[in-house]
């Protein structure tokens, strides 16, 4: 397994940040290579994914969710092996830093390689810049959901 972590301060408040997190079917506005998500359940998502060539579907289950402090899932089925955890860590009022790590299992050559070279990494890096930006420009969250997973 492969780990990635990756970190970013973002200029709203702690709720606002994590509240928009957990509207996952936004994430294509943000996140490079993901073409859709299906929330199915309030624990399963569907994801379909491109990145350089590479497609893939898959269901993720949030495994631990606890509002304003974390985000904790793994994949259950289909194409892409992986775990994670976006945790949450409120720096002031209206400041917060949003931590990305992530385990994940690179399958083909091209995987394999791509990963030697960083660019899992970079993406997630570049991710984050993206929520950043989607997020501070808003000013507020798309959606909630203020549900826990324990």
């Amino acid at each position: 397994m492969s780990q990635v972590e990756e970190s970013i301060e973002v200029g709203v408040p702690v709720h606002t940040a994590y509240n928009q997190w957990t509207q996952f079917e936004t994430f294509p506005e943000f996140m490079n290579g993901v073409e859709r998500i299906e929330q199915r359940t309030d624990t399963l998502t569907h994801w379909v994914t491109s990145v350089n060539g590479v497609h893939r579907e898959f269901d993720a289950e949030i495994t631990e969710q606890i509002p304003d402090e974390r985000v904790a899932w793994t994949t259950i089925s289909g194409e892409a092996k992986q775990a994670g955890v976006v945790t949450f860590h409120r720096l002031d009022d209206t400041h917060t830093k949003v931590m990305l790590q992530m385990e994940f299992q690179p399958e083909s050559v091209t995987e394999k390689v791509g990963d030697k070279l960083g660019v899992v990494k970079r993406q997630a890096k570049g991710d984050l810049e993206r929520f950043k930006q989607f997020i501070e420009k808003r000013g507020r969250e798309t959606g909630e959901w203020r549900g826990a997973v324990v």
